[in-house]
């Protein structure tokens, strides 16, 4: 049975997710801070088992935004398996995983899902979804991007369809699951993105 290995890596707090699609799936979090780059490799391998690399179709791994230097770690590690593996690679933005996750736990279908989250130099990372009644994909309404706070608010008082708001917290390790989720939607559908295809989205360059 083939399975998929999400990661998510954007902020202090990593997330893997390791699942099939058809019930088995399981996830763990760990708050590693600065030592998110020394670490990762470690977690990863004493997270897998049972299931081996040779069980893996596809890699999952969040994109951006998020943290610069931690957004690279996790798509180089996600890049790399894809490459030495020769399995797809899916990116999937953090922005739409929020919005996948918080519409599977409280949130009509019916409205749009407008996402916020801090970045740098006082803006916010910014984007609206909807999620789809038929699969739960999450369909683009406005794509990401970096606002200021005044900005934004314009955007949304501009909505015509009703939505709900997600401030989203720094660390963001329990989103793996929709990474994974989302992928695995695209992986169904016979996709089968390259690994050199999975690009970061930073949004910023660091300061």
């Amino acid at each position: 049975m083939t399975y998929g290995l999400a990661i998510h890596a954007v902020s202090p707090e990593l997330g893997l997710a390791i699942g099939n699609g058809e019930g088995d799936l399981r996830s763990a979090t760990w708050l590693l801070g600065r030592s998110l780059s020394t670490h990762l490799h470690s977690y990863l391998v004493e997270f897998l088992p049972p299931q081996t690399w040779s069980d893996l179709g596809f890699i999952a791994v969040a994109k951006g935004p998020g943290s610069f230097t931690s957004t690279r770690l996790g798509m180089v590690t996600a890049r790399t398996l894809g490459a030495q593996l020769d399995i797809p690679v899916f990116a999937i933005s953090t922005l739409a995983a929020i919005a996948h996750f918080e519409a599977a736990e409280n949130v009509e279908n019916s409205r749009d899902i407008a996402v916020q989250m801090s970045a740098a130099q006082g803006k916010l990372f910014t984007a609206i979804y909807r999620i789809s009644p038929s699969d739960g994909g999450a369909i683009v309404v406005q794509t990401d991007a970096v606002q200021t706070p005044e900005s934004w608010q314009q955007t949304l008082d501009s909505r015509e369809n009703t939505y709900h708001l997600i401030r989203a917290e720094s660390d963001l390790g329990k989103y793996v699951i929709s990474v994974f989720e989302l992928a695995y939607l695209d992986w169904k559908q016979g996709k089968k993105p390259h690994w050199s295809e999975a690009k970061p989205f930073y949004g910023q360059q660091p300061v």
